[in-house]
C-alpha cells in the first residue's frame, strides 16, 4: 500500500520532505572509513493493534530491524544521490513487526557510497560527502511520534568487520552485536532529507549455478548470467572456519581464473562461521558484478548451497523484442541484463571494477532504450537532479554524477566536466522522458540547466564551431566518439575528429532545447536558440562538407549523426548519401562507430532508405559487431567491441567491462524502426505514435511489446515471399499515424493488419 510519509515540507525544487522530530545521530563506536560497521538502537512501546510507520534514512547505508526482523525489502538504502544536495528517506509500515508493549529497533550502518573510496587507481577519493556515518529515524502513528533518534540511543559494533562498495564485505558470525557506546547528535538540516524519488533497489529471482568445478584448491561456480548483485550461501561447519568468495566476468583463454579487469576493486566477500548448524548469509552493504564466483574454504566447513542474487532499481520489464534470429533475441536480453545491473540507484557504466560511476555519456545514448525496456521515468528524473546539482557554475555538465571530483580536486586535478556527448545528457534525456511519459515537468525542471550548457558550449570557442581542448580536465575537453574501432592498425578506418563530433552535438542540443522552449512557452528563448541552431548548421556545412558533398572525415559516425540530425544541406544530400554507402561497403559492413556514433548508425541508414546496409551491419557476426559478442558467449553488453578475441583472449583488461550497456542502445532502433513504433513529440506519452516499420528480411519475422502509461502496445511483421504482413495493437487513448510502407491515415485503439510488398 502507499504510505503516508507525513510530508510537511516541500523544498524549493518541489521535492517532498518532513518536519523531522528526530536528530541525526552518529555511533560513538565508529572507527571511521573502512572500519567495523556499527549500529544504533533503542526500545519503544506500542499499544495493542498499533499501526506504526518507520521513516528512516542515513549518512552511509542502513539496514533496519524491528524486534530482530528486517524492515522492508529494499537494498542499499537510502540510495545514492549528491548527498550534499539531498538524501532520500524511506517509509515502511512496521505494523506486522511490532507487539504490544516493549519493542526494539536496531539500525545497521555501513560506509556505502557516502564515504567508501570511489574512483580508480591513484585518484581514489574517500569520505567524499562526509566522514561520519549516522542515522535519522522516527516511528509515528497518526500524528503521534512514538520514537525519534536522539542522544538517548545506544550504539555498538556489528559482525561486519569491513565493507565498501569496491571492497566487498567481511562478516564474522562469531561476533555478537552488543551495545557498547552512545551516540552523538549531529547538526540536522531537515530540508536535506527527501522522500525517495524512485523505487528502491530490489532483489530479483535467485539464479542457481549451471556448472561448477575445482580449480587450484577452490571451487568455481558459473551462474550462466553476468549480473550485479551478490551470492547467498548456506554453510555448515566449525566456529572460525572461513568462506572466501571472489568474482569474475569471464575466464582466461585457457579456462583459468582471470579478473584483472576489476583493477583495484578487491570485490571479495568473507564469512567466518559461528559454528551453529546451517548458516545462511549474503552481504548487505555492497554488491558486485560477476558471472563466476570462486569459493575458497579455510577450516572445517561445507558449502551446502550457493545462488546468485541479482539486484536492480528497475527489476520489472516494460518491453520485449524477438525475431527469427536467436542471437538477436539474446542481444536484446543482454541489454536488459546490462540495464538491470547498471541501473542501481544511478545509471552506472559498470558494476564490477573500481569505477561504477554514473557516466553521463553512457546514460545519454541509452536513455531511449532504457525507457522502452523498463519504467525508467522516476529513476532518470532522480539522476537528472544529480546532474543539475553537479553542473558547474560556467554551465559545464559533469562527466559523471554524483561526482566525487566536484568536491575534492587534490587527487583529480582539473575540472571533470564539459565533454560534448556526455554533457548533452541534460537535453537528450529530458527529451526522451517527455516522449515516453508525456510530462512537461521534466522539461521545465531541466530547461535552465540546458541553457547554461548551451551557453557553455558556445563559449568554448566563442562561436558555433567547437574546438575542444585535448587535455582531460581543461575547458572544452571531449571524449569524442569514445572507443571507436579503427580496424587494421596498418591502415585504420577513418574516424571522426573531436571538433566535428563536438560541433554536431552542439547542433543536436541546440535544436532540442529550441523545441523544448516552444513546448514550455519560452518563446523568446526558442527564437534565440533557433537562430543559434541555424548558425551552427551553416558553420558545420562550411567547415565539414566539401563542394562534392563529402564529409571532412569520411567516417561512419560523421555521416550517421549528420544525416540523422539533418545537418546535410539539400544540395549535398544525394552525394553525401553515396559517400556514406561507400564508407559502409568499404568497411565490409563492420561497425566503425563508438559511443556517440553507434546509436545513430542504423537509424540513419533506415532514414535514408538504405535498409540493405542496415541489415548487413546489424547481422554482421565479425568483430566489431553486436552479434559477435553474443557468439562469444556474452550475457550482457560489452564496453569494447573487441573485449574478447575470437580465440577467447582477453583484450586490454585495464579498461574492459563485460557489463556496459551503451552499445545496447541499438534496441531503440529495433523498437522504433524495425518494429515501426515511433513516439512523437506533438502527442507524447504514446497518445500518438508514428507507425512505419523498416523491414529487414534477414530477421525472418519481428514481434515487439511495450507497456506504456496507456496500456500495452504490440507490433510486428511476418514475411511470405515478398509480401509483408504488419500487425499492430494499440491501447485505448493511443492513435497511430500511418507512414512509410503503410501509406497514409490514422488508426485508433485495437488491432490492425496491413499488407504490403517489399521494394527493391
Amino acid at each position: 500500500m502507499a504510505l503516508d510519509t507525513g510530508t510537511k515540507v516541500v523544498r524549493a525544487d518541489g521535492l517532498a520532505g518532513r518536519d523531522w522530530t528526530g536528530r541525526l545521530i552518529a555511533p560513538e563506536v565508529d572507527g571511521g572509513v573502512g572500519s567495523q560497521a556499527c549500529f544504533v538502537a533503542r526500545t519503544f512501546t506500542c499499544k495493542a493493534d498499533a499501526r506504526p510507520v518507520l521513516h528512516v534514512t542515513a549518512q552511509g547505508l542502513y539496514l533496519a530491524f524491528v524486534n530482530g526482523q528486517r524492515v522492508g525489502e529494499d537494498c542499499l538504502t537510502p540510495g545514492w544521490t549528491c548527498y550534499d544536495n539531498r538524501i532520500a528517506f524511506q517509509s515502511y509500515d512496521i505494523s506486522d513487526l511490532v507487539t504490544e508493549g516493549e519493542n526494539r529497533i536496531e539500525i545497521w550502518l555501513g560506509d556505502g557510497w557516502y564515504r567508501s573510496p570511489l574512483m580508480w587507481r591513484f585518484i581514489q577519493i574517500e569520505n567524499t560527502w562526509g566522514d561520519r556515518i549516522a542515522a535519522l529515524a522516527e516511528i509515528v502513528e497518526g500524528d503521534s511520534v512514538l520514537l525519534a533518534t536522539d542522544a538517548s540511543w545506544e550504539s555498538g559494533l556489528l559482525p561486519i568487520t569491513k565493507s565498501g562498495i569496491y571492497w566487498g564485505e567481511d562478516h564474522d558470525a562469531r561476533i555478537a552485536a552488543k551495545a557498547s557506546g552512545g551516540v552523538s547528535e549531529l547538526a540536522t538540516d531537515p530540508a536535506l532529507f527527501v522522500a525517495h524519488e524512485t523505487t528502491g533497489v530490489k532483489e530479483l529471482a535467485p539464479i542457481a549455478p549451471v556448472e561448477d568445478w575445482d580449480l587450484d584448491g577452490a571451487r568455481v561456480y558459473d551462474f550462466g548470467q553476468n549480473v550485479a548483485g551478490y551470492p547467498r550461501i548456506e554453510v555448515t561447519g566449525a566456529a572460525g572456519a572461513k568462506v572466501t568468495i571472489d568474482f569474475g566476468e569471464v575466464l582466461a583463454q585457457d579456462g583459468s581464473w582471470d579478473n584483472r579487469n576489476y583493477r583495484l576493486a578487491r570485490a571479495t566477500l568473507t564469512y567466518t562461521l559461528a559454528g551453529e548448524g546451517a548458516e545462511t548469509w549474503s552481504p548487505v552493504f555492497t554488491f558486485q558484478g560477476y558471472r563466476y564466483a570462486r569459493v575458497r574454504i579455510e577450516g572445517e566447513a561445507t558449502l551446502t548451497d550457493i545462488v546468485s542474487v541479482p539486484v536492480s532499481s528497475v527489476p520489472d520489464l516494460a518491453g520485449g523484442f524477438e525475431c527469427a534470429i536467436p542471437e538477436v533475441n539474446r542481444l536484446v536480453l543482454n541489454t536488459i541484463w546490462s540495464q538491470r545491473g547498471n541501473f542501481i540507484e544511478v545509471p552506472t557504466d559498470c558494476p564490477q571494477r573500481d569505477e561504477r560511476l554514473g557516466w553521463t555519456g553512457d546514460a545519454q545514448v541509452f536513455a531511449g532504450t532504457a525507457c522502452w525496456l523498463a519504467d525508467s521515468e522516476t529513476f532518470l528524473r532522480k539522476y537528472l537532479r544529480d546532474v543539475m546539482h553537479d553542473q558547474r557554475e560556467d554551465g559545464a555538465v559533469p562527466h559523471f554524477t554524483p561526482d566525487p571530483t566536484h568536491r575534492d580536486h587534490s587527487k583529480a586535478p582539473g575540472d571533470w566536466a564539459g565533454s560534448t556527448g556526455w554533457g548533452d545528457v541534460i537535453t537528450v534525456m529530458p527529451w526522451q522522458l517527455y516522449l515516453h511519459y508525456g510530462d512537461e515537468a521534466v522539461l521545465r525542471e531541466c530547461f535552465p540547466a540546458m541553457v547554461k550548457w548551451l551557453d557553455y558550449l558556445w563559449s568554448i570557442s566563442d562561436g558555433p564551431i567547437i574546438r575542444p581542448h585535448s587535455t582531460w580536465g581543461e575547458k572544452g575537453f571531449t571524449f569524442g566518439d569514445w572507443l571507436q574501432p579503427t580496424g587494421d592498425s596498418r591502415k585504420p578506418r577513418p574516424t571522426i575528429a573531436d571538433d566535428c563530433a563536438a560541433t554536431i552535438y552542439h547542433a543536436i542540443s541546440t535544436d532540442l532545447a529550441a523545441r523544448i522552449a516552444r513546448i514550455i512557452g519560452e518563446d523568446d528563448e526558442a527564437m534565440r536558440l533557433d537562430a543559434r541552431g541555424d548558425q551552427i548548421r551553416e558553420a558545420f556545412a562550411a567547415e565539414y562538407i566539401s563542394a562534392s558533398g563529402r564529409l571532412a572525415h569520411n567516417d561512419q559516425t560523421s555521416y550517421a549523426l549528420a544525416f540523422l540530425y539533418d545537418l546535410i544541406p539539400g544540395a549535398h544530400l544525394d552525394a553525401a548519401k553515396g559517400y556514406f554507402r561507400r564508407v559502409i561497403e568499404d568497411a565490409d559492413y563492420l561497425i566503425g562507430t563508438g559511443f556517440i556514433g553507434t546509436p545513430a548508425l542504423l537509424p540513419a541508414l533506415a532514414k535514408l532508405g538504405m535498409t540493405d546496409l542496415a541489415e548487413k551491419v546489424f547481422l554482421n557476426r565479425k568483430v566489431p559487431g553486436w552479434l559477435y559478442q553474443v557468439e562469444q558467449g556474452a550475457t550482457t553488453i560489452w564496453e569494447r567491441w573487441d573485449a574478447l578475441g575470437p580465440d577467447g583472449e582477453i583484450f586490454s583488461p585495464e579498461m574492459n567491462s563485460y557489463n556496459h550497456y551503451a552499445y545496447g542502445a541499438v534496441c531503440q532502433f529495433l523498437f522504433e524502426d524495425v518494429a515501426g513504433v515511433h513516439p512523437v513529440a506533438d502527442a507524447p506519452g504514446f497518445a500518438r505514435v508514428r507507425l512505419a516499420p523498416t523491414v529487414m528480411p534477414g530477421l525472418g519475422h519481428v514481434a515487439m511489446w511495450h507497456d506504456c502509461r496507456l496500456g500495452r502496445i504490440e507490433a510486428g511483421w511476418t514475411l511470405d515471399g515478398r509480401t509483408v504482413t504488419y500487425t499492430v495493437t494499440l491501447p485505448e487513448g493511443c492513435e497511430g499515424l500511418l507512414d512509410g510502407p503503410l501509406g497514409d491515415g490514422v488508426v485508433g485503439a485495437g488491432t490492425h493488419e496491413f499488407a504490403f510488398d517489399l521494394t527493391d
